[in-house]
């Protein structure tokens, strides 16, 4: 009897706490798949998303490739609009900042670099980005800012070349040849073997009066 009236008071234990608690438990389950739910629609909305984006980045690509450049612009502003944040709008704005520079209107590309160093992932894009308004601004004739962005860089791995290159050129800019001279030569240290522009480093330091190490540039 004892067992009997142990199990019938655990039984009737259970229903209290069930009556007490039941409303809790539902309303986490509630939550618990809600959640869930919400989490999936949530990735189904970004994937979404990301395939809006990329259908307009690409878009763009090939309206700058036929040079339809104002209706290009058209797609950028929708990509920046409306996926301000995404990959693709980092890459449009690059795209869009050379087709700017082509077209002579390098006063354009300035903002459109600025936005890509800002939000543009992975990392490396950023740099790339900073990397090319350095050049824009030392070809609009500001040096010292060109090599302001280039000593906030975060970092600059694999583009150390790229950045001693341009910090060669700011400096001969400016009329120190010895520093140019000097990066020029940490460039070509830098620059991998068989690299395509290396010809044309070796003539900017052999320009100045720099000495080129023939060996460096051997494939062998």
């Amino acid at each position: 009897m004892v067992e009997i009236y142990d199990s019938h008071e655990q039984s009737e234990r259970v229903k209290s706490w069930l009556r007490e608690n039941g409303g809790a438990i539902l309303m986490g389950l509630v939550l618990a798949f809600g959640g869930l739910f919400g989490f999936k629609q949530w990735q189904l909305w970004q994937q979404s998303k990301d395939q809006q984006a990329s259908a307009e980045y690409e878009l763009m690509v090939e309206l700058l490739a036929e040079d339809n450049m104002d209706a290009a612009v058209a797609n950028y502003e929708t990509l920046k609009q409306n996926f301000s944040g995404s990959a693709y709008t980092a890459l449009a704005s690059l795209h869009m900042a050379k087709a700017r520079i082509e077209s002579g209107q390098s006063d354009l590309a300035g903002p459109m670099l600025e936005q890509a160093m800002s939000n543009a992932q992975p990392q490396p894009v950023q740099v790339i980005a900073r990397e090319r308004l350095a050049r824009l601004k030392l070809d609009q004739g500001q040096p010292e800012a060109a090599l302001r962005l280039l000593d906030e860089s975060p970092t600059s791995i694999g583009f150390e070349a790229r950045f001693a290159e341009i910090r060669g050129d700011i400096y001969k800019s400016m009329g120190d040849i010895d520093q140019a001279v000097q990066y020029y030569t940490e460039a070509l240290d830098l620059l991998e073997t068989g690299v395509g522009y290396r010809p044309l480093l070796e003539m900017k330091l052999e320009s100045l009066g720099g000495q080129v190490d023939a060996g460096k540039g051997d494939a062998s």
